[in-house]
């Protein structure tokens, strides 16, 4: 069960998480570009080494021949978009617990605060689509050697222009398939880890930098354990060109398992696994710190 000693209130859930989000994408985005240039590379031909052999050889390689900005490539459309997803996320959350409280002092069930987080991953679906599409995209153009897009905006009006807007928010299904159990996965464990990581006679919301960073990282590897298989399907449908699945993303698990078998189902995986402790470590201590400062600033908010 959870401490809440504190009111629920998802406008400063709102707020936190937007400051949290911005922590996250510093920290973990040159392990994502390492893990979409994994999952869309293309595959091996017979006789020939693939492009990438593995997560640390795709992190040289990008340093080596795109330098730091390599890494960081496409990092415009998750931060623009970050602050507000975030925002909603940890909005959604606290708006899942407080649906479900029948009084301001209820302490919710682990199921609860799953279902709590799942609500928060239906939210963020309708930022997250079209940023993830967008940074997908222009992760992927410079290890083609193609440069169709010079950027975020360019890459958006690009979409519009040849697809209207179903073309920015292509792979939604897929999205949602992704956050709802990852994000009920990753709320429910962070608040256990808490609870568990609270020494006795002490409340949660006086747990120390070290314990939150690794409450909020191992949150991270269990939201991407659950996460990944879909996300892999996401970010091939994403950089699909037009017509290629017109199925959907049932035609891309058929092609990935036909050609690649069900392994290709965690491609990334390494880099994923890394970029989850530090990532999401940053991201709930961003918001932990955050909340204080408002807690401090407007209690009564």
């Amino acid at each position: 069960m959870t401490d809440q000693a504190k009111p629920i209130s998802p406008l400063k859930n709102l707020l936190a998480g937007g400051f949290g989000g911005m922590c996250l994408v510093f920290v973990g985005h040159p392990l994502d570009t390492v893990k979409v240039r994994l999952q869309t590379q293309p595959p091996t031909l017979p006789g020939q080494p693939p492009m990438y052999s593995g997560t640390f050889d795709c992190f040289r390689k990008t340093l080596v021949r795109e330098g730091i900005t390599g890494l960081y490539r496409g990092m415009a459309a998750p931060i623009i978009g970050v602050t507000p997803m975030f925002a909603v996320c940890f909005f959604g959350f606290g708006l899942g617990k407080k649906l479900q409280q029948k009084h301001p002092e209820d302490v919710l069930s682990y199921p609860q605060l799953f279902a709590a987080g799942m609500l928060s991953g239906v939210f963020t679906t309708g930022i997250m689509t079209p940023g993830e599409r967008i940074k997908c995209l222009l992760q992927i153009q410079a290890s083609s050697g193609e440069t169709k897009y010079t950027g975020a905006l360019d890459c958006a009006k690009k979409l519009y222009q040849e697809s209207g807007i179903r073309g920015i928010y292509k792979g939604t299904v897929l999205t949602l398939m992704r956050d709802v159990p990852a994000s009920g996965m990753y709320f429910m464990t962070y608040e256990w880890l808490k609870n568990i990581l609270t020494p006795e006679g002490k409340s949660v919301s006086d747990l120390s930098v070290p314990r939150i960073l690794v409450a909020g990282g191992i949150a991270g590897i269990f939201n991407w354990a659950v996460a990944i298989p879909p996300d892999v399907l996401k970010s091939r449908f994403q950089t699909a060109p037009p017509g290629k699945y017109p199925n959907g993303f049932r035609d891309v698990l058929r092609e990935l398992i036909q050609n690649e078998g069900v392994t290709s189902l965690y491609k990334g995986f390494n880099a994923v696994m890394i970029r989850a402790f530090p990532a999401n470590a940053a991201c709930f201590l961003g918001f932990e710190v955050a909340m204080k400062f408002l807690n401090w600033v407007t209690p009564n908010l």
